[in-house]
């Protein structure tokens, strides 16, 4: 095993050599980079980071479906759709249990928020002496689902469950994380990047694990703290850029 100076030295190399502009080309983080109004690279961001399971090319793929029927103008198209737009939405699907119904919710949510906020980023905003995004998420999620119970709801997860949330997760460290690579935007202003947590899905879990930064071995939310933790030590201001190092070792199964 690793000594604490050694992991950090490894997990520093990773980083830098994954958080590159290379990595946009095969991620669904390449969708919301075919924008650059604010709005639009928000709705695109959270399109995809909401269906981002299972193979990337095949979310892309879906995600790219979805700008298509927005015309390519995410935020015009929240903003002035008709009803028979959505209608036209019912049936269609869009990437696997993500469906017609879920999209035209979303739209449906997103012009609400839009009609009262700038950004998105009025609703994640975390407050003082909250270290993480436990309750910005679900403060998030009581305003963007209705009171109502809906299908949509299971595909914005949440941390009082004791869900790992990583599509959320992961779409703030695209919006939130200042990148001098370029890769993720870093276009909200007004919540530090220190509070960000790495998404923690079944490859950075079990690498996680590995290098014994964790212990647990469900992939939940308390185990996302656990891992903040161990990362926040690593660097406490930009903890979020080992994802890249997690994510990549993991693709590369360099550990195995």
């Amino acid at each position: 095993m690793l000594n604490f100076e050694e992991l950090k030295s490894f997990l520093n190399e990773k980083a830098d050599q994954y958080n590159s502009p290379d990595f946009i080309e095969d991620d669904p983080i390449q969708i919301p980079h075919r924008f650059s109004l604010q709005q639009d690279v928000e709705i695109a961001g959270f399109l995809a980071a909401t269906i981002s399971w299972g193979n990337r090319k095949s979310i892309i793929k879906s995600a790219e479906k979805m700008l298509d029927i927005m015309g390519n103008s995410p935020y015009d198209f929240v903003l002035n759709h008709s009803e028979k737009d959505l209608e036209a939405l019912q049936d269609k699907s869009i990437h696997r249990t993500f469906n017609g119904q879920d999209f035209a919710y979303f739209i449906r949510q997103f012009n609400k928020i839009y009609k009262e906020h700038e950004s998105l980023e009025n609703l994640f905003l975390v407050k003082n002496q909250e270290t993480s995004f436990l309750h910005a998420i679900e403060r998030f999620r009581n305003g963007f689902l209705e009171t109502e119970k809906h299908r949509s709801h299971k595909h914005v997860s949440s941390p009082y469950k004791n869900s790992s949330s990583k599509r959320i997760i992961m779409f703030l460290r695209w919006m939130v994380r200042k990148d001098k690579h370029g890769v993720d935007f870093g276009i909200w202003k007004n919540i530090d990047q220190k509070h960000l947590s790495i998404p923690l899905d079944v490859h950075t879990g079990n690498i996680s694990r590995k290098l014994g930064l964790v212990s647990r071995t469900q992939n939940d939310w308390k185990t996302v703290e656990e891992l903040d933790i161990a990362i926040r030590k690593f660097d406490e201001n930009d903890p979020a850029k080992y994802d890249f190092a997690l994510f990549g070792l993991g693709v590369t199964k360099e550990l195995l």
